[in-house]
């Protein structure tokens, strides 16, 4: 298996107009057997929540009523959750000694030190708790029981080595917008039900990826490049603005964008 620490590797092909396209692995969260949780199938009395406030440190974990998922702060910075041995999802981290905080202002973070090296962009919900649920989704429930966020949604900014997998979306601050990977293989820009944009890579596309070289890629599920942004800015972030734009963004430097502002 892959490692946790490794993860955002990306393996190189080419392109012949634009930016290198960089063929990610196939999941963001595949651990070492090392790393995998063996102990948490003992019966214990844990908690399938994180309340306001609360800690995961290296080696703490929460599980679904059901015993089946676990989501634990691994020691190696990863915060990563499984079904057994399987990794479903992390947030693809690698600071030592980093500890996943549910904060009191409803932000999931991973912290090391007072670095946040991760974090869910749900700071406006005061009182919001997080739980693992038997249907093996993470979802960050505000004080009237709705949910602000779950594993697979990514709110405001897709990272540098990010990947969208169906049915993952990026969604903007304001959740008017969302970029979704598509099960038919399209990635497609929605304003509630109205397509505004898409890669047109339906029927053939599996994943996108926001690669660390700054290019967006669809690939197929060998690992094909299907459509690129022909983009070269090397740590650049795919923004989901409250405004409708779809955006590259490096620092306050705008290199691609959907045009879709203001529809």
């Amino acid at each position: 298996m892959i490692s946790t620490k490794s993860v955002a590797t990306l393996m190189v092909t080419t392109l012949a107009a634009g930016g290198a396209l960089l063929a990610p692995v196939a999941a963001q969260a595949a651990p070492t057997t090392a790393t995998a949780p063996a102990a948490v199938t003992k019966a214990a009395a844990v908690s399938d929540l994180l309340k306001p406030g609360q800690k995961l440190k290296a080696g703490n974990y929460i599980r679904s009523k059901n015993g089946q998922y676990v989501f634990i702060m691994q020691s190696d910075g990863n915060a990563v959750l499984y079904k057994g041995k399987t990794a479903l999802w992390s947030t693809v981290t690698n600071r030592k000694a980093s500890v996943l905080v549910m904060q009191k202002n409803g932000n999931l973070e991973v912290v090391s030190g007072k670095t946040v090296v991760w974090q869910s962009n749900t700071g406006t919900s005061p009182g919001a708790i997080l739980a693992v649920q038997n249907d093996n989704n993470l979802v960050i429930y505000n004080t009237r029981g709705k949910p602000n966020w779950s594993r697979y949604m990514v709110v405001g900014t897709l990272g540098a080595g990010r990947v969208l997998k169906y049915p993952e979306y990026l969604t903007s601050v304001n959740r008017t917008y969302r970029l979704t990977m598509q099960g038919d293989g399209n990635l497609v820009l929605y304003k509630g039900k109205t397509a505004l944009w898409s890669t047109k890579t339906q029927s053939k596309g599996a994943f996108a990826a926001m690669q660390t070289d700054g290019n967006l890629v669809v690939y197929s599920a060998a690992k094909k490049p299907l459509w690129s942004s022909k983009t070269t800015r090397k740590g650049a972030v795919l923004v989901a603005q409250n405004t409708g734009d779809v955006q590259i963004v490096l620092g306050r430097t705008v290199v691609w964008h959907t045009g879709t502002a203001g529809r």
